[in-house]
């Protein structure tokens, strides 16, 4: 046996200096604990789109819109509408060329009368809307012309920061309610009656009830309103507060698009077939500086709500659109049909040498 060799090799492991080595530090780590929900690894449904699948699931959805979208259109039709456009025709002969200096004037005859003719039986409610076009209540800097914290409270009556130019008067006096959007409020007028009977228009709940409770305050009094040199709308009764003001409550919530409808009030009446209605419009509202277009209706509500063939429409263009896919495919399934999942009609599969090159 060779001792030396042996002692030699196993010389090291008596060496206290060895045995007193320090172990390896522990390093940092930021990886997280192992998760099934961190590794993704919990269980999935990863539902595989057969052919048949796919054909069942438009046919589906054209079968049950189809009827919905003749349903809504069937509702819609129901509805009764009355539209008379009366900007142009509201102005008399002589101002035809200057509609302008007809309508800024204070000293020209606004009254209108006209007779519309009641098509169909109109059950009541009968509700009265005026209609604006090419009017733009969403623009941003029309939309921020208000203060919301001085319509809620009286003690918010000096806040009106966004309410230039018609913030404060001339002696710097604050405006209530101030802005543009209150200042341009809607000021037509309508009239109605019935075989020399006055149809009383009623202004009650018109407005959206949580507007009434909770934006517009009960203490808060309109104050310095439209009394400046340039006149933008109606004026607003000082002995009322704004909570009860209905018609500035509907016109503060502005509309999305130009062309838009605003509840004027209700006729708490039946209207017949045939009968005629007397219309006496007070024509003030000046949508002739931009080309503006203004109309009266008088429309029932169904289930639906108003007159809106939309939604009918956009149901049937969705299920046609399903039904037309669903013969298509079955179509191209029958007359061409390939096996699922097979990898030869991959494009690298059907012209390998090309995909090389």
């Amino acid at each position: 046996m060779n001792t030396k060799g042996a002692t030699s090799s196993g010389g090291n492991d008596g060496n206290p200096s060895d045995s007193a080595s320090p172990p390896p530090s522990k390093k940092n780590s930021k990886r997280p604990k192992y998760s099934r929900f961190t590794q993704q690894e919990l269980p999935a449904c990863k539902p595989i789109l057969t052919p048949g699948w796919v054909i069942t699931a438009f046919t589906v959805v054209g079968i049950l819109f189809i009827p919905i979208g003749l349903v809504c259109l069937f509702a819609s039709e129901r509805v009764v509408e009355i539209v008379y456009q009366y900007e142009a025709d509201c102005v008399p002969a002589d101002y035809s060329n200057n509609v302008l200096a007809y309508i800024q004037s204070s000293d020209t005859n606004k009254t209108c009368t006209r007779t519309l003719t009641v098509p169909k039986y109109m059950k009541n409610p009968v509700f009265i809307y005026y209609q604006l076009d090419n009017f733009y209540q969403n623009h941003r800097r029309y939309v921020k012309s208000r203060s919301d914290t001085q319509l809620r409270s009286k003690a918010g009556e000096r806040e009106i920061k966004n309410c230039p130019p018609e913030g404060t008067t001339k002696s710097g006096d604050p405006i209530v309610p101030c802005g543009l959007i209150a200042w341009s409020l809607f000021n037509d007028t309508y009239g109605f009656s019935l075989e020399n009977e006055v149809l009383n228009v009623s202004k009650k709940n018109i407005a959206w009830k949580s507007d009434q409770e909770h934006k517009f305050g009960s203490d808060v009094y309109p104050k310095n309103f439209q009394s400046g040199g340039l006149i933008g709308g109606a004026k607003l009764n000082s002995s009322i507060p704004l909570s009860e003001q209905e018609d500035l409550i509907v016109w503060m919530r502005t509309a999305a698009l130009p062309t838009f409808r605003k509840l004027y009030g209700k006729i708490e009446k039946e209207l017949q077939a045939n009968e005629n209605i007397t219309v006496v419009i007070q024509n003030n509202y000046n949508t002739y500086s931009f080309g503006g277009g203004k109309k009266l209706v008088l429309s029932t509500t169904g289930w639906i709500g108003g007159k809106n063939d939309f939604l009918g429409i956009a149901y049937l263009t969705v299920g046609g659109l399903c039904l037309f896919l669903a013969i298509s495919f079955i179509l191209v399934y029958v007359v061409k049909p390939r096996p699922l999942g097979d990898p030869s009609y991959l494009s690298w599969n059907r012209n390998p040498s090309g995909h090389l090159n």
